[in-house]
């Protein structure tokens, strides 16, 4: 996993994503229009924020924020990124992810 630092100290906020953390953890997928795995990953992650209490989901068009996809160094679509309540990558995996794994990577940010 790698990190990269943001403007704001090594983290992501509400104003650098278009949306609001979840009050414990986060998950970003980045994804584009015509990629199968990123609809399958939109499932899991939707899925997965509504089983567990204070954690959002946010989609991010990798093609409408090329800036925040060079900043972060997103390679392939679907990437997931794994924040804290702070906003900071605590894990980073791309392709569609399973469910239990997903799981177990909130446990490293709650």
């Amino acid at each position: 996993m790698r990190e990269h630092a943001s403007e704001e100290n090594g983290r992501l906020g509400a104003a650098r994503l278009g949306e609001d953390l979840g009050e414990r953890a986060t998950l970003v997928q980045f994804s584009t229009a015509f990629c199968a795995p990123c609809r399958a990953t939109r499932r899991v992650l939707g899925e997965v924020a509504r089983m567990v209490p204070g954690v959002v989901h946010v989609e991010i068009d990798a093609e409408d924020r090329l800036d925040l996809v060079r900043e972060l160094g997103i390679l392939r679509t679907p990437t997931v990124l794994v924040l804290d309540a702070a906003g900071r990558v605590v894990r980073r995996a791309a392709g569609q992810p399973r469910r239990a794994d997903v799981i177990a990577a909130l446990g490293e940010a709650v």
